[in-house]
């Protein structure tokens, strides 16, 4: 016979709960789902406050280098690492992306988290951005094909035709360091924690990404300007 919850001693009461998930598991498996799906939505609408409180730091840092149209309608935030694998994998989709869109603008967020060789290939780009010449690195360093070291870096500077002991000099500038630890504290403001990560209009998407992704989440956001 059923006994009512109040008839119930604790110990019976956490007895029949016991069996209860013993008899079906998949309960557990359920409220896990559910907290996790409730969690991602937090996280988005989260992300969403922080990219409109944001906008200034994410598209119009004036210390954050600029690819593509500078003038473009859309733009595509992406932070990186130069020795994500991710990220030299999606770097020629980002050209052709760019090639194929007269219209966009990209915006580098320098986001070295893979060590110490990472961070100094990130103060070169930005001391080689000073010079004028910071599109031209950043390519030249994802298509190295190897893992980023310091001496990979200065190779690539001096092929690059970048004034090398100058560059070495303004990497040591704290501007450099603040723009770093700016993009440090931007990212896990939108909770991207690795790379490459990307924002398109209101969009925060992680991950590496195929080209046809790419323009759909461009001419998305295109179209919320409209």
């Amino acid at each position: 016979m059923a006994i009512a919850a109040g008839e119930m001693s604790q110990d019976q009461f956490d007895q029949r709960v016991h069996d209860y998930i013993i008899a079906h598991p998949e309960v557990i498996m359920e409220a896990i789902q559910g907290m996790e799906a409730r969690q991602r939505e937090a996280d988005a609408a989260e992300a969403k406050a922080t990219l409109a409180s944001r906008a200034d730091d994410i598209l119009r840092d004036k210390h954050s280098p600029v690819g593509g149209n500078v003038e473009g309608n859309v733009t595509m935030v992406e932070f990186f690492d130069y020795n994500c694998p991710y990220c030299r994998q999606v770097a020629p989709i980002m050209a052709q992306a760019v090639a194929d869109d007269p219209q966009l603008k990209i915006v580098y967020k320098e986001f070295p988290i893979l060590g110490p060789a990472s961070v100094f290939a990130a103060k070169a780009a930005l001391a080689a951005d000073q010079q004028g010449k910071y599109v031209e690195f950043h390519k030249a360093l994802f298509g190295a094909k190897t893992r980023v070291t310091e001496a990979v870096v200065l190779k690539v500077a001096a092929e690059a035709g970048l004034d090398v002991p100058r560059m070495q000099t303004d990497m040591q500038s704290p501007e450099i360091q603040a723009s770093i630890d700016r993009n440090m504290e931007l990212a896990q403001a939108l909770k991207i924690t690795g790379t490459p990560g990307f924002i398109v209009g209101d969009q925060i998407f992680p991950g590496a990404t195929d080209l046809d992704t790419m323009k759909k989440l461009i001419e998305r956001a295109r179209g919320l300007q409209k």
